[in-house]
């Protein structure tokens, strides 16, 4: 009978690559299956041949307990006697298992979302945060997710939610907010290497929300307003500096042409009349006061 046992290869990455093993993807934690031919003792192999014997006796009850059906999207990983069997994981479909001497378990492939609980998190710049975010991860090796690690999915969760808290402790409040891209792709990369050898193909980390304190949004609107105001003001600046140009070209292209300046007169008196105004002003040419001033 196969026997499948697990081992902590330190020098993953410098070991030449053998057939049955899987390196880690981030070296230093990568694990090897080992294929060994092991030899039951007697107990062990009277007490198969017992089984065996009772499925034959009870036939054809017992196949109603013996055959084990899994669906597409699973995979079954079976011990005989407390010890892997083949080497592997069974499914999708139907296969035989002794009642007596075999247990089984199920592992869905599918992908599976996790939400994690709202983290209160310090920023790099001393400002309290409350993120929240989702972990989308599936079951990539069976055998690896029953064997290494008792409860896959609850240590996924942990560690994606002390992971998050740590990427996001050491940056300022303005790159959280600004590069929530980088920071989720930084958190996933992380968790994915940390649940390799758990079999577990962690595939999306993503940012829900970024909370702040009222205080904080008060004090972010006033400055964003008193930005917003100070580039009105500038603006307003420079186009009463363009209209101040544009009227001192006006006005020394009036003073080569006398005419000019009456008919501009005539055109203010007109644009005037046209309102239905009951006071009309009148403007007289300063030209009309030099006589009263050179006497």
């Amino acid at each position: 009978m196969a026997q499948t046992s697990y081992q902590v290869d330190i020098d993953a990455q410098n070991a030449p690559e053998k057939p049955g093993k899987r390196s880690s993807r981030g070296g230093g934690s990568g694990y090897e299956r080992i294929d060994q031919e092991t030899e039951y003792d007697v107990c062990s192999t009277l007490l198969i041949a017992l089984s065996y014997a009772l499925v034959v006796l009870t036939f054809p009850v017992a196949i109603f307990f013996c055959l084990k059906i899994v669906k597409e999207y699973e995979r079954a990983v079976i011990y005989r006697l407390g010890r892997l069997m083949g080497n592997k994981e069974f499914g999708p479909g139907m296969f035989f298992m002794l009642p007596c001497t075999d247990t089984c378990t199920v592992k869905d492939l599918r992908t599976m979302c996790i939400n994690l609980p709202r983290q209160e998190i310090l920023s790099k710049d001393s400002v309290s945060v409350a993120v929240d975010a989702v972990v989308y991860f599936k079951v990539e090796d069976p055998v690896a997710s029953v064997n290494n690690v008792s409860d896959a999915t609850g240590s996924t969760k942990l560690l994606a939610e002390t992971t998050l808290r740590n990427v996001l402790g050491v940056h300022t409040l303005a790159e959280i907010l600004g590069q929530r891209e980088s920071l989720t792709r930084q958190t996933r990369h992380i968790v994915d290497e940390a649940t390799h050898p758990w079999g577990i193909k962690v595939e999306r980390v993503e940012i829900k929300d970024v909370l702040l304190p009222a205080s904080m949004q008060r004090s972010m609107a006033a400055e964003a307003e008193s930005a917003r105001e100070a580039r009105a003001k500038v603006i307003a600046a420079e186009g009463e500096q363009q209209a101040s140009k544009a009227l001192k070209e006006a006005a020394d292209v009036i003073n080569e042409s006398p005419a000019a300046l009456q008919l501009r007169y005539l055109q203010t008196l007109n644009t005037i009349s046209a309102e239905k105004n009951s006071t009309i002003v009148f403007p007289i040419p300063i030209e009309m006061f030099k006589g009263f001033k050179s006497s």
